[in-house]
C-alpha cells in the first residue's frame, strides 16, 4: 500500500510522541533462577532496561493480568498452585504512570507437592535444651525425593546435620535451628577448603556434599528456606574448635560442597562459629531474602568459592568480617586446582556493617564476571574492595558496580596477611572493570575515597577501568599507583562540582 505524505508525517509524529515503550525501555533478561520455585511461589528477576532514568517501578503480569509492582528488579509471586505452569511478563512504569510495551514472556512451573517430615515425629523437642541431632538426621534420612523436612515452632538444639539431594529444609516462623556450642557435636571430621587451603575440619551445622577439587557434582537440588532462624554456636564454638584443631579446623554455619541447584531463602541466619554461608565447587546457587548477622571473628556473611552462577539478592548483612567475600582458592593450591568463580550477581542488598563487600583475598583460581547493582553499602571498614597479594597469582576481571550507594572503592595489592604457601609463578592481574552511577557523598575524606593500586611489573598494572557519574563528598582525594588506562568521567565533588584531588604514582594513560 502506498502511504500519502500526510499519513507519513503523522506516523512519524506519533512514533516520536510514543518514545516510552521503545525497545530500550523494556526490562531485560527476565528469568526465574533455577531452584527458586517452591510449591506455592515463583521468584522472578530481571535487568533494568537500557533507558531507565525515568523508570519508577515495574509492573508484573501473570497470564496477562497485572498482579503487582516492584521498585526492585525482582519479585516473588505467592499463593500459587503446585505443579502448575504460569506465564509472566514485566513492564517498566515511568514517572507519568505509562507502561512500556511488553518484554519477553517467561513460563515457569511450580514444584510438585512432596511429603512433609516433621522432626517432632522423629523425637525432636523444641525446648532449646534437648540435643536433637539424631532426631533431625533421622527425618533427613527418611525424606523422600521432593520432600520437606519441617522444623516447627520452638528452639531445636542440634549438632552437625548432613543433607542430601532433592529435598527441602523448611523452618517455620517461630522455629529456630540452634547450633550446639560443643565441639563433640561436630566431630565427624571432613575434608573441605578454608582460607584457600584443602584442610580437615569439623563438620558444620548445615553440611552438604563432599569435597572434590575436580568440580564433579555429588549433590543437587537442595533448598533451605522458611521464615524462621538458623542460629549457630558463635564465638564459644569457634574458640573451642580453634583450641582443638587450629584456626582452619573450624566448621562454618553452612558448608556446601560440589552442589548444583542450591537455594537458600527467607531466613534469619545468625551467630556462625566463623564464616556463615560457604559454598565451594558449586553451580547455580541462589541466596535471597536473607538477614545475615554475625559478631564473630572471621564472621563472613556469604563466601562463594570456586563456584559458578550465583544470584545474591534482597539480603541484609551485618557481619564481623567481610559481608560477601568472593574466593577461588589460594596460592599454590588455587593456582593448581584452577577453578575460577564466575558469574556472580549481587543486587538489591544492604550492607549496614562489616569489613567490606570483597573480591579476594583468596582469588588464585580467578574471579570473572561480577555484577553489583542497586546495593547500599554503609560505613564498612573498606567499602567495595578487591584484594590480592603478589603471591596469589590468578586474576580478577569483568567487574561491574553501578547504581549503588557506597563509601569507598579499594583495589589493594599491598598487604601481608594470610600469605603462607608458595607464591604463584605469575603476579595477579586486575582488569576490565566499570564503576558508574554511584553515590559516595557519605564517604569520609581522611583516607582516599577511591584507592586503586596494581603490581610493580607494568604488565600487571591494574588496568582498563572506567569510573563514570560518581558523586563524592567535598575534600575527596583519589589515590592511583601502578595503574594503566583508567578513565574518570564526571567524577565530581557534589557541592562544588569540582574534580577531587588526584595522587597518581607510576601510572600511565590516566584520563581524569
Amino acid at each position: 500500500m502506498k502511504l500519502t505524505t500526510t499519513l507519513l508525517f503523522f506516523l512519524a509524529l506519533s512514533l516520536k510522541m510514543a518514545s516510552f515503550g521503545a525497545n530500550n525501555d523494556i526490562p531485560k533478561a527476565l528469568k526465574s533462577p533455577v531452584g527458586t520455585a517452591t510449591e506455592t511461589t515463583i521468584v522472578l528477576i530481571w535487568d533494568k532496561p537500557d533507558n531507565y532514568s525515568d523508570i519508577t517501578e515495574y509492573a508484573i503480569f501473570e497470564n496477562g493480568k497485572n498482579i503487582g509492582s516492584s521498585a526492585k528488579t525482582n519479585y516473588t509471586i505467592h499463593h500459587l498452585n503446585p505443579n502448575t505452569t504460569y506465564s509472566f511478563t514485566i513492564k517498566s512504569t515511568n514517572a507519568k504512570g505509562e507502561l512500556s510495551t511488553s518484554g519477553n514472556e517467561i513460563k515457569v512451573t511450580t514444584k510438585k507437592s512432596g511429603k512433609v517430615f516433621n522432626i517432632m515425629d522423629y523425637g525432636a523437642k523444641g525446648d532449646s535444651i534437648t540435643l536433637n541431632t539424631k532426631a533431625i538426621q533421622k527425618a533427613i534420612n527418611a525424606c523422600t525425593p521432593g520432600g520437606t523436612v519441617l522444623i516447627p515452632e520452638g528452639i531445636f538444639l542440634s549438632g552437625a546435620l548432613y543433607f542430601k539431594s532433592d529435598m527441602t529444609l523448611y523452618i517455620k516462623k517461630g522455629g529456630v535451628l540452634k547450633g550446639s556450642i560443643k565441639t563433640a557435636d561436630y566431630d565427624s571430621i571432613i575434608t573441605t577448603r578454608f582460607e584457600g587451603w584443602e584442610v580437615k575440619s569439623y563438620s558444620s551445622l548445615i553440611t552438604a556434599g563432599t569435597y572434590d577439587p575436580s568440580g564433579k557434582i555429588n549433590i543437587h537440588d537442595l533448598t533451605i528456606r522458611g521464615e524462621g532462624k538458623i542460629y549457630g554456636g558463635g564465638t564459644p564454638l569457634g574458640k573451642a574448635m580453634i583450641a582443638a584443631k587450629g584456626l582452619r579446623g573450624r566448621g562454618r554455619l553452612f558448608c556446601i560442597m560440589n552442589c548444583q541447584n542450591l537455594d537458600i531463602q527467607g531466613l534469619a541466619i545468625e551467630n556462625p562459629p566463623c564464616w556463615t554461608i560457604h559454598y565451594t565447587y558449586c553451580r547455580n546457587v541462589n541466596c535471597h531474602d536473607l538477614n545475615i548477622y554475625s559478631n564473630t571473628a572471621n564472621g563472613d556473611g556469604i563466601d562463594p568459592d570456586s563456584s559458578v552462577d550465583s544470584e545474591i539478592f534482597n539480603c541484609t548483612f551485618s557481619t564481623g568480617d567481610d559481608c560477601i567475600a568472593i574466593k577461588s582458592g589460594k596460592n599454590p593450591e588455587g593456582n593448581v586446582v584452577n577453578k575460577p568463580t564466575e558469574n556472580i550477581r549481587i543486587t538489591n542488598c544492604s550492607f549496614p556493617r562489616g569489613h567490606s563487600l570483597a573480591i579476594g583475598s583468596e582469588m588464585s583460581g580467578g574471579v570473572k564476571n561480577v555484577y553489583i547493582r542497586d546495593c547500599e553499602l554503609g560505613k564498612l571498614l573498606y567499602g567495595l574492595q578487591i584484594k590480592g597479594s603478589k603471591e596469589r597469582g590468578g586474576y580478577v576481571e569483568n567487574v561491574i558496580a553501578k547504581d549503588c550507594d557506597l563509601q569507598q572503592i579499594k583495589i589493594v595489592t599491598s598487604f601481608n596477611y594470610n600469605n603462607d604457601g608458595a607464591a604463584a609463578p605469575e603476579l595477579p592481574i586486575f582488569r576490565n572493570m566499570e564503576f558508574s552511577n554511584l553515590d559516595m557523598r557519605k564517604a569520609g575524606t581522611k583516607m582516599p575515597v577511591i584507592y586503586m593500586e596494581g603490581f610493580d611489573d607494568p604488565k600487571h598494572f591494574t588496568s582498563a577501568i572506567k569510573l563514570k557519574n560518581i558523586l563524592l563528598p567535598e575534600g575527596s582525594n583519589v589515590y592511583l599507583k601502578n595503574c594503566d588506562h583508567l578513565t574518570f568521567e564526571n567524577v565530581i565533588q557534589s557541592e562544588s562540582k569540582q574534580k577531587p584531588v588526584y595522587n597518581i604514582i607510576t601510572s600511565t594513560n590516566i584520563k581524569n
